[in-house]
């Protein structure tokens, strides 16, 4: 029977003997599966806590076939915190047989691609835009950083077999419209929570006129539709791309058979697509660009793990060539690994962009994540980011609208939102086929080689040490690193206050905010707790420590938990006494992660149950062993001045997560033998 190129990948990656399935034939969705990680990926804002997590399993040396870590979030160094992780991070690489990716060399989804990204391999990272590795055609899956941990120790990743959505693309772009424009449209006809549980697979005739970086975009950009991963086929043009780089050898064809089936289909004509933009304050709240022309802008970003290759560099600089950014308006560019800087600057493309009047950012994460380059106040910022969550810029009250790098720069020219479809200007990467990658073929006269010149050393990666030295490696703690807190032990019975109640769609931003006051105590969990909630509920952190910290329970709307991988949003409210969260639906990664930290999940049978819960009432779960042993439902009480409601709570949980609940998180699952 035909397979999909998901289905093929994950097939060849079942752990022998977990799983009763014919090769070659669908497995049935929803199904837990383990699957071997071949890749991991760590960043530094996750990877010091994954990391101090990976030291208590006892393993020397990890054993998965590449494990990189990454310095790309906590770059901005006002004290010693950021430094003394970097420093951490480093040590723990050398003892234990990972890359390490200095501070300076780039966001880790380019530099992964770029150097270590292979065909039909996996990849798991601690970051939700892992998935941007499906562009080469990965399986390429973001996770809590303890999931990572037991994955370089040699352990399974399990989840639910995931539906497989096609994608299917035919025509070309037109110039002006561009690959961000079609993960905007995808997400305006999915939503921010139509992913869930689901991998997106690109194919058709559409497929072939994208380059990698372009196909790198949609994939990474396909976190915020809430899906476990997105992922193209790797063809000629992938071929081409990892020969740029240096590494033909990497290589290999992936394809669906012919005649895959899909669960379902999704149709989009790239020769009609218009540039758009998501607006404020969710990436599935989409518009046409040509229908904001009448909004100022005071900024314009431009970088990300989403925009910020060398094709979208060259597509700024096109259009931006020969003139200035409008009196009024900040721009910013981050080139998004070190190579690309130095690729840029060969080409000429870095000399266009400074003279127009960009700011030369880091290549960093940087403001994507509020690290730097904030709006101003009720400022309004075109960015070529992934989220435009609110509060996440740096600035509470700007509007933040994402967009292609096309459009951003046809704006910072104008100073008002503007469809780059609408001006006269030569892109010489564009040609009647579509854009050309840079690296394929001539631009302005530049070959391949002539672009790439010096800018593919490895300087900044340092490669793991051999086994015989990596054992006298000293492993540097600074002031601020703290061991991870363990989890609560499984209880029986809890009955307690419910000490918030939130609305739909609350991004891990909201529970754990990232940016300049929170991220240097991403390795200190008693510090980083008080930021718990927050953006929510800005007196949360009194109301648990009132309660001595002796336990409580949260309640949530639709699609809780959206956003990054950040397991700091578990890890928070598990050290403030969080026991459940009780919700209409969960993200998939923040699920993963509360349970992880033995916080129990628990979604609505009937969703109207929501209302009847007020912040301060007080909810009795009784009978949770045996819900846990043996599936069953959750039998909640609540208690409230109006009296004594029954409430049903649904156990979907997979007999893995069940026992990981029991045992009192992963970690104590994990030492007690459990796979």
């Amino acid at each position: 029977m035909a397979l999909t190129l998901a289905e093929k990948i994950i097939q060849k990656h079942i752990i022998p003997g977990t799983l009763d399935f014919t090769p070659g034939k669908p497995i049935e969705r929803g199904i837990d599966i383990a699957i071997k990680i071949d890749q991991t990926l760590t960043q530094d804002a996750t990877g010091t806590m994954a990391y101090l997590q990976f030291e208590t399993i006892g393993i020397p040396r990890v054993k998965t076939e590449v494990s990189v870590s990454y310095i790309d979030h906590n770059t901005l160094q006002t004290d010693f915190k950021n430094q003394d992780d970097h420093r951490y991070l480093q040590s723990i690489a050398a003892k234990y047989g990972l890359y390490f990716s200095r501070p300076g060399n780039g966001v880790c989804h380019q530099v992964h691609i770029e150097h270590f990204g292979k065909p039909g391999k996996t990849l798991l990272g601690s970051d939700s835009h892992t998935p941007t590795g499906g562009g080469i055609g990965m399986i390429s899956i973001g996770a809590g950083g303890i999931d990572v941990a037991v994955a370089m120790g040699g352990g399974a990743f399990h989840l639910a077999m995931p539906k497989i959505f096609g994608v299917k693309l035919t025509g070309k772009l037109r110039k002006g419209v561009s690959a961000k424009d079609i993960i905007i449209e995808v997400l305006r006809h999915e939503s921010v929570k139509g992913g869930v549980g689901a991998i997106y697979e690109y194919f058709g005739d559409g497929v072939a006129s994208l380059t990698v970086p372009q196909r790198a975009t949609v994939t990474n950009m396909g976190a915020e539709l809430g899906a476990t991963c997105s992922i193209f086929p790797s063809d000629e043009t992938t071929k081409s791309f990892l020969k740029s780089m240096g590494r033909q050898d990497d290589w290999t064809e992936q394809k669906a058979d012919d005649g895959a089936v899909y669960d379902k289909v999704i149709e989009i004509d790239l020769s009609k697509l218009n540039p758009l933009a998501a607006c404020p304050h969710s990436p599935d709240n989409v518009k046409d660009v040509s229908t904001l022309s009448d909004i100022k802008v005071s900024q314009v970003a431009i970088g990300s793990c989403t925009n910020s290759s060398l094709d979208d560099l060259e597509a700024v600089a096109a259009i931006v060539r020969g003139k200035h950014i409008a009196p009024g308006v900040e721009a910013g560019i981050a080139p998004g690994s070190r190579t690309t800087l130095l690729m840029a600057d060969k080409a000429g493309i870095l000399g266009d962009l400074i003279r127009a009047g960009f700011r030369i950012l880091e290549s960093a994460c940087g403001p994507c994540i509020g690290m730097g380059f904030a709006p101003n106040s009720q400022g309004v910022s075109l960015r070529t980011f992934n989220r435009n969550f609110k509060g996440r810029s740096g600035t509470a009250d700007a509007s933040i609208y994402l967009v292609s790098p096309e459009t951003a720069a046809a704006s910072a020219i104008t100073g008002y939102i503007t469809d780059p479809t609408t001006l006269d200007y030569t892109d010489p990467a564009y040609t009647e086929n579509g854009r050309v990658s840079l690296l394929e073929g001539k631009y302005k006269g530049l070959s391949m080689e002539d672009i790439t010149a010096d800018a593919l050393d490895t300087g900044m990666l340092i490669a793991p040490l051999p086994p015989e030295k990596a054992k006298d490696v000293e492993i540097l703690r600074g002031p601020n690193i703290k061991p991870c807190p363990p989890c609560k032990p499984c209880e029986d019975n809890l009955k307690l206050p419910v000490l918030l109640k939130a609305k739909d769609n609350v991004s891990t931003d909201d529970i754990m905010p990232a940016g300049t006051k929170v991220l240097p105590f991403r390795s200190n969990i008693p510090e980083i707790s008080k930021f718990t909630y927050e953006r929510i509920d800005a007196d949360f952190y009194k109301k648990a420590e009132a309660t001595g910290f002796s336990g409580c329970f949260a309640v949530g709307g639709e699609n809780f938990g959206q956003g990054s991988s950040r397991e700091h949003a578990a890890l928070g409210p598990m050290y403030l006494g969080v026991r459940a969260v009780i919700t209409k639906s969960f993200a998939r990664i923040h699920k993963a992660n509360l349970i992880n930290y033995g916080i129990i999940p628990i979604t609505f049978k009937n969703p109207e149950d929501y209302d009847k819960i007020n912040d301060g009432d007080t909810l009795e779960i009784k009978n949770i062993f045996d819900s846990l042993k043996n599936q069953k439902s959750f039998d909640i009480t609540l208690h409230s001045k109006s009296g004594d409601v029954n409430i049903e709570g649904v156990n979907d949980l997979a007999e893995r997560s069940r026992k990981i609940l029991l045992a009192g998180g992963l970690a104590s699952y994990t030492r007690a033998g459990g796979q």
